[in-house]
């Protein structure tokens, strides 16, 4: 109870008051340099940085080539990008936390509550929260022969497996969890989760490049390729192969959008759940989202739908708070981190899996978020 509550306390701590130094606009070109850097090892075909301070865009930049195969496509700031987990956040936790605030779902309730069939083989207990949290004891992720059968097999699939721990007493990252959260969505609202996050998160905040797959033609041509699928370029079309098998809309997986688009996302978080006017969550429902709820054993600690201090924080760096600000990552070489005590972030997107799925932005990721760090809130002390 008491490290709850101390993440209670650090997680709603209110935006400081205090002057930020000025954004240091040449300290943060060595972004430029260390992303060059990875392009030029072939670690990323190209990348998209966009920095953010309360309601300004600070710093926003393309680098190298969306696609390097078929033919060179220059990187633009406005290209689409497969999100991949970054779905997670953005997506699927903002719509649970949108019915939760609405009293359509009970966070703390079984999931078996809203779909009967998830009770089978001891999983009665596992809660709507420990699925947010990557506690459910669910597996990382079940096999893909489990899809081939398409999508409502493969959910009859999931609703008949087996957890790999006791519900609650361990944290492993999985995608299993925010499928079911993705249907929990459809069930409880009567709308697909692409169809109620249009309508209830990107719509109202004018994130008029997001969406699951299909692309309209206009985002098509701005969309970074990722890998082959069947001897073609993925274009607009999901990487994740899960979430593919699932039609191209999963809780786990799915959501292309632009650098722009996301920033409104953080943006909306910071200002605790409203942007220019529109309300999307309550405050004190963006503050519940945020908590620092700390997982068993000490091991770290995660948000609803939001990475904090985990093994997969290190995209972070050394500058970012530990405890007071949260992210996320996703596989295809996107990320985000924001801090909403001093109002700042940033987003780093890359297609590094383009062309052949070699590339690696990890290393990239940690020297990228130093860098803005510092820039944004001065030399660590």
């Amino acid at each position: 109870m008491h490290r709850f509550l101390l993440g209670l306390m650090l997680m709603t701590t209110p935006p400081t008051t205090q002057p930020l130094p000025p954004f240091d606009l040449e300290h943060v070109k060595r972004a430029d340099a260390a992303i060059e850097d990875a392009i030029a090892r072939r670690k990323t075909p190209g990348a998209v940085l966009l920095v953010g301070r309360g309601e300004e865009i600070v710093y926003f930049k393309a680098y190298g080539n969306r696609a390097v195969e078929p033919q060179i496509e220059p990187m633009t700031t406005d290209t689409v990008f497969d999100l991949a987990s970054m779905t997670k956040p953005i997506a699927t936790a903002t719509s649970v936390m949108i019915l939760a605030e609405r009293g359509k779902l009970d966070l703390h309730a079984p999931v078996a509550r809203y779909i009967p069939e998830f009770t089978q083989n001891g999983k009665d207990a596992v809660t709507v929260e420990q699925l947010l949290l990557h506690r459910g004891g669910l597996i990382a992720d079940n096999p893909l022969k489990d899809y081939e059968a398409g999508p409502d097999e493969a959910l009859r699939k999931i609703w008949a497996l087996k957890p790999k721990h006791p519900p609650g007493t361990k944290f492993e990252y999985t995608d299993v969890g925010p499928i079911v959260l993705g249907e929990l969505v459809r069930r409880v609202s009567g709308k697909r989760l692409d169809e109620f996050a249009r309508d209830e998160i990107f719509v109202p905040l004018g994130m008029s490049q997001t969406s699951f797959a299909p692309l309209d033609d206009a985002r098509l041509t701005r969309c970074a390729p990722t890998e082959k699928r069947d001897g073609r370029f993925m274009l607009g079309e999901v990487h994740d192969p899960r979430a593919y098998a699932l039609g191209g809309v999963a809780g786990h997986a799915g959501l292309f959008g632009t650098a722009q688009d996301v920033s409104r996302w953080c943006r909306m978080m910071i200002h605790g759940g409203k942007l220019d006017g529109r309300r999307i969550l309550r405050a004190d429902t963006i503050a519940q989202m945020t908590t620092m709820r700390c997982l068993p054993n000490g091991t770290g600690s995660r948000g609803y739908g939001l990475d904090i201090d985990t093994s997969f924080s290190s995209c972070r760096g050394q500058r970012f708070a530990r405890g007071t600000t949260f992210g996320h990552t996703g596989y295809t070489g996107t990320m985000f981190w924001i801090d909403p005590v001093n109002r700042c972030y940033f987003i780093l997107l890359t297609n590094r899996v383009h062309p052949d799925g070699k590339g690696d932005v990890k290393e990239l990721r940690k020297h990228v978020a130093t860098i803005v760090g510092e820039a944004l809130l001065g030399p660590a002390e």
